[in-house]
């Protein structure tokens, strides 16, 4: 009976062994999971609702929320895409909403109902899930492998998936370089910042809808939602540069200017000639007390003390010069960035194990025959909307198809 070995129970990895065994019902599946209990990514994902995956149903645009391996997944969306996973989900009793974000989530908004799932159709196709069994080493042996076990056990195995994740605990990245391959070096991504500013301080909880930030010095821009918190800003907006700048940000200690433009597109002159119009038609009122732009009024309010100008002061008393600066403050504020922090309990890395050393067909290494490798461990990664699992989805569901054709 041919065999195959999957090392990681993760959403790849799980996706990898039900495909394989439910295509070809002779392939012994092995699944190894390094902890008590699989998925614990896919259990905190969308906090703890499951952003299963995002609804784009064109490929190519699609790719356009991967800042690291959307040329390298394109081909692989046409073959397994979200439209996909949806359908398969909605099979198996997991019907998926879309919200307006176009982040998809069980109805349930209960992780749960996707694990149990994927639970159940591991167990009814016949794969032998092994927890708190994680790989630490494989090696050839023949034409296949010989796996070792954190306890010690050995696995012989006809083909190998790893499908450990991306982390730095990841054991798949230190295998994979041991058989062969190249390994581009991980920095965290989707991260959110750490600023500690008069303009934002105490204003925790308070989000805007459409925020529009810069790393300056560069040509990274991101625009969507921004949420400030205790500790600084989060939020789309921030995960996205986060992501896209993942390595620059890492190349500068996560110390750098942001540049803040609360009104996500507004040009400067339009929002100082819309000031200077509110000064003529609201002469009298409180330039603190009466915002013509529609940003929340406690954030208002740090920005015009930030110009300089007196939160009592009376439109009509407010000066060309303070308005021009109340301008740059709404659409070019910059603000401090001293450290970074984890998206809520997500932690996501770009780096892995270099695309070009993969067959993206089968998902084969090109290193090592018989080798294949998904999610994660690979230089993949998406921005914050459901993007990784479904590239987790798609890798582990071409892998899977190969491993079955072994």
């Amino acid at each position: 009976m041919p065999s195959c070995v999957i090392a990681g129970g993760g959403a790849a990895g799980f996706f990898a062994a039900i495909t394989c065994a439910e295509a070809n019902p002779s392939v012994f599946v092995t699944l190894c999971e390094a902890l008590p209990k699989p998925l614990s990514k896919v259990r905190i994902s969308g906090g703890g609702r499951c952003n299963v995956t995002h609804a784009c149903f064109d490929p190519r645009e699609l790719i356009k929320g991967y800042p690291r391996g959307g040329r390298e997944l394109l081909g692989p969306f046409h073959q397994w895409q979200s439209r996909d996973t949806v359908g398969l989900f909605e099979e198996r009793g997991v019907p998926l909403k879309t919200e307006a974000d176009r982040r998809m989530f069980p109805v349930t908004d209960d992780s749960a109902t996707v694990i149990d799932c994927l639970l159940e159709a591991a167990k009814n196709a016949g794969v032998w899930l092994r927890t708190s069994a994680g790989v630490k080493a494989a090696e050839r042996a023949g034409t296949g492998y010989r796996v070792r076990l954190a306890s010690g056990e050995t696995l012989d195995a006809d083909r190998l998936l790893l499908a450990t994740g991306g982390g730095r605990s990841s054991a798949g990245l230190a295998i994979a370089e041991s058989l062969g391959h190249t390994l581009t070096p991980l920095v965290p991504s989707l991260f959110t910042f750490h600023i500690d500013d008069p303009r934002i301080k105490g204003l925790e909880g308070l989000s805007v809808p459409d925020a529009a930030v810069t790393l300056r010095g560069s040509r990274l821009v991101q625009q969507g939602p921004m949420l400030i918190t205790h500790w600084g800003l989060s939020g789309p907006a921030i995960l996205k540069l986060s992501a896209w700048g993942a390595r620059e940000l890492a190349a500068c200690g996560y110390a750098f200017t942001l540049g803040i433009n609360w009104l996500g597109g507004a040009r400067a002159e339009a929002v100082h000639a819309a000031l200077t119009a509110a000064r003529t038609a609201h002469a009298k009122r409180q330039i603190a007390t009466w915002n013509p732009l529609g940003l929340p009024a406690r954030l208002w309010e740090r920005l015009v003390e930030a110009a300089g100008i007196a939160p009592q002061t009376v439109w009509t008393s407010v000066a060309n010069a303070a308005l021009q600066q109340l301008a740059r403050q709404v659409t070019a504020g910059e603000f401090t960035v001293t450290g970074k922090s984890v998206n809520k309990e997500e932690f996501v890395t770009c780096g892995g194990v270099r695309l070009e050393e993969v067959d993206f067909r089968t998902m084969e290494s090109r290193r090592s025959p018989g080798l294949f490798l998904a999610g994660e461990v690979l230089d993949i990664d998406g921005v914050t909307g459901g993007f990784n699992l479904q590239s987790a989805w798609t890798t582990g569901r071409l892998a899977g198809l190969a491993l079955a054709r072994a």
